[in-house]
C-alpha cells in the first residue's frame, strides 16, 4: 500500500491479484492503517465496491474514502507473425533497450498478465504500460520501434512577428545595404539572429543570393523557338542537325607561380594573378544526334573565319545529306558573303535562335564542358599550347561521343516565359 498527499487528504494505492484501486481518504488522524484482509479479499475476487464512509483505523474516528476499481485487463490479441517479431527483438542483443521493454509489455499483455502485476514486474508505471498497449493496437510492431512525434516547445514568436519579418525581408532593405543579413534584420526586428534564420528557412528566403536572367524581346520568339526545339525533338529524315557557334577570346593564361598540387585535406592551389599570352577563338559544330564535334581554332572570328569553318563542315560531311545549322544572331552569321555562300550550297539550311536566347543553342553545353574540364584550371604558356589542349580534348571526346539530350518541348518553355513577363510587369 502506497500513500501520497498531506495529513488530511491521502491517495492510497492498494494492489490485488486481479487488479487494484486508488483510495482518496480524508482522515481525522495522521496515521493510516492498511486495509483489512476482508477488503483485500473482496478486491481480489473482483467485487466492485464503492465505499463512501468507513470508520477510521485509529481511535474510532471516521474517515471518508473513494475507491476507483481497475477493471481486469483482457489478454492483448497479437498476431503470430507479430509475436515472432517481438520475440526476435527481445532475444536480439542489438535491439535498443527501450524497444525491448515495449516488446515485453506487449508479450506480457498477450500472455494475460494483469496490467498492475506486469507493470510491477517490469518496473514501470501503469500509465506507461497502457500507453504502449494502445500504441501496438493502433500501429502494430512498427509503432513500438520509434517514439511518436512530440509537439515540442511552445512557440514564443507570435505569428504577427513572423509575418513582419517575412514582409521586411521581401519588401524593404536596410539603409546601408542592398539586402538584409541575419544579424541586421534581427537587430531591426528585436529578435535573435537564430530566430530570423529559422524563419528564413521555413519561408525559403535567401536574400543573400541573386541569379541572372535574360528575357528575349525578339518579336518572332515563338516561331524561332518552335523551329529550333522541333529540330531537337523531331529532326528531319536523312538530314544532319548541327548546333554551331564560336567561343571567342579564350585566353592562354600562365600562372605567375607554380601550382601547388592536391594533398590530403588540401585542394590544389594556384595564384590569382597570371600572365596573358594571347587568345584564340574556337569554332565548334555539335552533331545533335550523335554528340560528335567538328572544331577549328582561329585567331579572329569574322565572316572570313566563319566561311572557312563552313567549308570544313562541307568537306567532312557526305554531300548526299542536307545539313541544318542552328545558329545565334551574331552578325558574322548573317554577313552578305555568308548569304551568298548559302546560295551556292543549297544543302545548308540556317535556323536562328531568338535574339538574346543563346541558351537554345545546344553547343553552348559543350562549351561549358570544355571550359570546366580543360580550360579554366589549365596553364598555357602560349596560344599554340592552348590550341593543342583544345584539340586534344575534342579528339578524346569524339572517341566516345555522348549527345546532349534535349527534353523540353516548346509548351513548358512558353509557360515559363509568360510567368517571367508577368513577374516583370507586377514586380514580384
Amino acid at each position: 500500500m502506497k500513500a501520497a498527499g498531506d495529513a488530511r487528504v491521502q491517495t492510497v494505492t492498494i494492489p490485488g491479484q486481479r487488479g487494484g484501486f486508488d483510495v482518496l481518504v480524508e482522515v481525522g488522524s495522521d496515521v493510516l492503517k492498511p486495509p483489512s484482509p476482508t477488503m483485500v479479499g473482496q478486491i481480489d475476487a473482483g467485487v466492485p465496491s464503492v465505499l463512501s464512509h468507513i470508520y477510521s483505523y485509529n481511535s474510532g474516528k471516521s474517515c471518508y474514502c473513494h475507491f476507483t476499481m481497475w477493471k481486469p485487463a483482457r489478454a492483448l490479441r497479437v498476431r503470430l507473425d507479430d509475436r515472432e517479431w517481438l520475440e526476435t527483438l527481445v532475444d536480439s542483443g542489438k535491439t535498443p533497450q527501450r524497444v525491448v521493454l515495449r516488446a515485453r509489455i506487449v508479450l506480457g499483455a498477450a500472455a494475460g498478465h494483469s496490467n498492475n502485476g506486469l507493470a510491477k514486474e517490469l518496473g514501470i508505471s501503469r500509465p506507461t504500460l497502457l500507453r504502449w498497449r494502445q500504441r501496438y493496437v493502433e500501429a502494430g510492431v512498427a509503432g513500438l520501434l520509434k517514439d511518436a512525434p512530440r509537439p515540442g516547445r511552445r512557440k514564443r514568436i507570435r505569428p504577427e512577428k513572423v509575418e513582419a519579418i517575412v514582409n521586411a525581408t521581401l519588401h524593404t532593405t536596410p539603409r546601408d545595404a542592398t539586402q538584409w543579413s541575419v544579424r541586421s534584420l534581427a537587430q531591426a526586428q528585436r529578435v535573435s539572429p537564430a530566430t530570423v534564420h529559422r524563419i528564413w528557412q521555413a519561408a525559403n528566403l535567401q536574400p543573400h543570393r541573386t541569379k541572372t536572367f535574360k528575357l528575349s524581346r525578339d518579336p518572332h520568339f515563338v516561331r524561332k523557338l518552335r523551329d529550333v526545339v522541333g529540330l531537337y525533338m523531331n529532326p528531319p529524315a536523312k538530314a544532319l542537325v548541327l548546333s554551331v557557334d564560336e567561343k571567342s577570346q579564350i585566353q592562354a593564361l600562365d600562372r605567375t607561380q607554380p601550382i601547388l598540387p592536391l594533398r590530403p585535406g588540401l585542394p590544389a592551389r594556384q595564384t590569382h594573378d597570371y600572365t596573358r599570352h594571347g587568345t584564340t577563338t574556337l569554332f565548334a559544330a555539335l552533331n545533335v544526334l550523335e554528340g560528335h564535334v567538328i572544331e577549328t581554332c582561329q585567331s579572329r572570328h569574322t565572316h572570313t573565319e566563319f566561311l572557312a569553318f563552313l567549308d570544313k563542315i562541307d568537306r567532312q560531311i557526305s554531300r548526299r545529306r542536307d545539313i541544318h545549322l542552328i545558329l545565334d544572331n551574331y552578325s558574322t552569321h548573317k554577313h552578305p558573303t555568308v548569304t551568298a555562300w548559302m546560295v551556292e550550297h543549297p544543302r545548308f539550311h540556317f535556323h536562328f535562335t531568338p535574339t538574346g536566347a543563346s541558351w537554345l543553342n545546344l553547343v553552348e553545353r559543350f562549351f561549358a564542358e570544355i571550359t570546366r574540364k580543360r580550360i579554366r584550371r589549365g596553364t598555357f604558356r602560349s596560344v599554340p599550347a592552348l590550341i593543342a589542349a583544345i584539340r586534344a580534348y575534342v579528339r578524346e571526346h569524339n572517341k566516345r561521343p555522348r549527345p546532349f539530350i534535349w527534353t523540353a518541348t516548346a509548351a513548358p518553355i512558353l509557360r515559363r516565359i509568360k510567368h517571367c513577363k508577368q513577374a516583370l510587369e507586377t514586380g514580384h
